[in-house]
């Protein structure tokens, strides 16, 4: 007997989905010493430095939360803090060399799970469901 899965509308499925990337992050970031906000600050400042206004809309934490998690991964040698080269009272957060290794292998093993999750997708599935993301949902400013 052949058991098929219910059609779910998009934004149920979309739902769905996001709650299975949260779940990747959170076995990623285990596997990586890492909480999943510290995985996310990471590969998010991968990219290179970013101001803490920009962190708090990125990651939608509170700035004292997200100051806070901050100061764990400085204390842990994973980020440093610039000085804002206008502003005295502004920093922008840096990757160390540590937490540029880190948010790599981060990185790549949270991609690697995912791609695992698509194996049954076709290629060209693949490449239409990316590019329908990007346009539709990445690209919209929120």
């Amino acid at each position: 007997m052949t058991t098929t899965v219910e059609q779910l509308p998009l934004a149920e499925a979309l739902v769905r989905l996001s709650h299975r990337v949260q779940q990747v992050f959170a076995e990623v970031s285990r596997s990586q010493d890492l909480t999943p906000q510290q995985a996310q600050l990471l590969c998010r400042l991968a990219a290179g430095p970013v101001g803490m206004s920009d962190l708090t809309r990125w990651l939608a934490l509170e700035k004292s939360s997200l100051t806070g998690l901050v100061d764990r991964a400085q204390r842990r040698g994973l980020v440093t803090r610039i000085p804002h080269e206008t502003d005295r009272r502004a920093f922008r957060i840096a990757l160390t060399d540590a937490g540029a290794t880190r948010a790599e292998a981060t990185h790549r093993a949270v991609v690697t799970q995912l791609n695992t999750l698509l194996t049954s997708v076709s290629p060209t599935h693949r490449e239409q469901l990316s590019t329908l993301i990007t346009d539709a949902i990445l690209t919209t400013p929120h």
